[in-house]
């Protein structure tokens, strides 16, 4: 694995309601299963596993820790991550590549469990990653579009609803301490009065 040369991550995020079919090229997504030990305060620390060979509904009644009993030998990456808070889409992110029969075994002693799918896109000139969630945090989908630098003047398809970009509650760690199901009806009342949002100070916002 490379060395890092930027311990930040750029992005920005936003609450859709799917991954509308056009931009599903056919290719299966990644399942991913990660546990948060660390989740307050934007802090995060994360064991991450990754599978491209099991393809698997985002149901709210799908269980993690059965889902990795069951495919412990199929996840053929991990990783462990150190976050800290995110400010104005930018967040520290270190991260290094472990044994996986460790980190199944990791996920499985501990923290708070997180699986999705996810699916990359490319969209205009930048590759996004629609993360669409199951277990307690279903039916959240989230869409990613992340540079090695701020993302400005991004295009923005018609599928992305609303900007969370700085909104804690709607990152995995922040999914991880209050899932999406606890608190759905509340943002759902919130979109409704307000109206949709995207941020004004990242350039120019192209939607398409």
């Amino acid at each position: 694995m490379s060395e890092p040369t930027d311990d930040f991550e750029y992005e920005r995020r936003f609450f859709c309601r799917e991954l509308p079919a056009e931009y599903d090229d056919g290719d299966a997504p990644a399942l991913i299963i990660q546990s948060y030990y660390v989740y307050t305060d934007n802090y995060a620390l994360r064991v991450r596993l990754l599978s491209h060979s099991i393809q698997m509904d985002m149901t709210p009644d799908l269980d993690p820790i059965a889902v990795l009993e069951d495919n412990r030998e199929r996840f053929s990456e991990a990783y462990v991550t150190v976050k800290g808070p995110s400010v104005g889409g930018t967040r520290y992110e270190v991260e290094r590549e472990i044994d996986t029969r460790i980190a199944v075994e990791l996920v499985k002693r501990g923290g708070r469990v997180v699986i999705k799918n996810r699916y990359s896109v490319w969209i205009a000139e930048d590759g996004w990653s629609v993360d669409v969630f199951g277990g307690p945090n279903a039916p959240l989908v989230v869409a990613e579009a992340e540079r090695a630098t701020p993302v400005t003047n991004l295009t923005i398809p018609k599928f992305c609803i609303t900007e969370i970009t700085d909104q804690p509650r709607f990152n995995n760690d922040g999914l991880a301490e209050r899932p999406f199901g606890e608190w759905r009806d509340d943002f759902e009342r919130e979109l409704a009065k307000d109206g949709p949002h995207f941020q004004p100070y990242f350039g120019k916002n192209r939607m398409a």
